[in-house]
């Protein structure tokens, strides 16, 4: 009788066998670099599994080889490219589609569709997806589904051009100084930083004095008509403009008023200074 010895297939570099629940085989990839095990993603065969590995270890070992957002992976998913080739250049590992440079990163939502911010946002935007739907942009912070640009102070359902607008006229560059709020009151402009977006209240006699700085367009409003009314208490007779406040009873306004401050230099300030 002659007995035929049965060998086992050598498992191929950076690939991993797991089960479906239905006991079905699939093949995952992996590769490690810098001390950082990566996962690579799911193959249904064992050399596409292989090759995506062997296509991974060459970008990373490979620093002459330039990051290229045209660039089309043989096996790798473009999104799995833009993060191996940040890791290999930055030396941070995200796990969204982020590529850095020295005064702005770029964040992937396609290979078409490319979002510009600033370096200030990078950790947040690493750990915080960007899904758009309806032409809109979302990510999730704190278990809910946020408007991205209500981190810019944009309120849901503003409309571009008329509440706010991107002074380069590119909707994809999201970096504060390309954002503009358009703001219907006067003497206010939008002070917008990382999370943050503050009123600077602004009056002009013989020119520009500051009013004060608030946390609220409101105030902000209520702080320019509190000025003017300093101003003419002061002795200043020239014609200001003030702001209507819609939505705001009697009461309510007055309460914002009264506790809002204002500039000594305003309140020093008289028609023969």
């Amino acid at each position: 009788m002659i007995h035929t010895e049965k060998t086992e297939k050598m498992p191929l570099p950076g690939v991993y066998t797991a089960k479906k629940k239905n006991g079905t085989i699939y093949y995952r990839s992996s590769v490690t670099h810098q001390q950082k095990h990566i996962s690579l993603g799911s193959y249904p065969d064992s050399e596409t599994a292989n090759a995506a590995y062997l296509e991974a270890r060459f970008l990373l070992t490979h620093s002459e080889i330039f990051f290229d957002p045209g660039y089309h992976p043989q096996t790798l998913s473009f999104e799995k490219y833009v993060i191996l080739m940040n890791f290999r250049d930055n030396h941070y590992y995200f796990k969204n589609p982020i590529y850095a440079y020295a005064k702005y990163f770029l964040y992937f939502l396609s290979q078409e569709e490319i979002l510009k911010f600033d370096t200030d946002d990078l950790f947040y935007y690493a750990s915080h997806k960007i899904m758009k739907r309806g032409g809109h942009l979302f990510l999730a912070d704190y278990g809910m589904q946020v408007s991205l640009l209500s981190r810019y102070g944009i309120r849901p359902y503003a409309v571009e051009g008329r509440d706010y607008r991107f002074i380069n006229n590119d909707p994809h560059d999201l970096r504060y100084e390309n954002i503009e709020l358009l703001i219907p009151y006067h003497g206010i402009r939008a002070i917008i930083r990382p999370s943050k977006v503050q009123y600077k209240t602004m009056i002009h006699i013989r020119s520009n004095y500051v009013v004060g700085i608030y946390d609220s367009l409101i105030q902000a409003a209520i702080a320019y008509n509190k000025a003017v009314d300093i101003l003419k208490k002061n002795g200043f007779e020239r014609h200001f403009l003030q702001n209507y406040v819609e939505n705001l009873s009697a009461s309510q306004y007055a309460t914002i008023y009264t506790e809002t401050a204002i500039s000594e230099t305003i309140h020093n300030l008289k028609p023969d200074t």
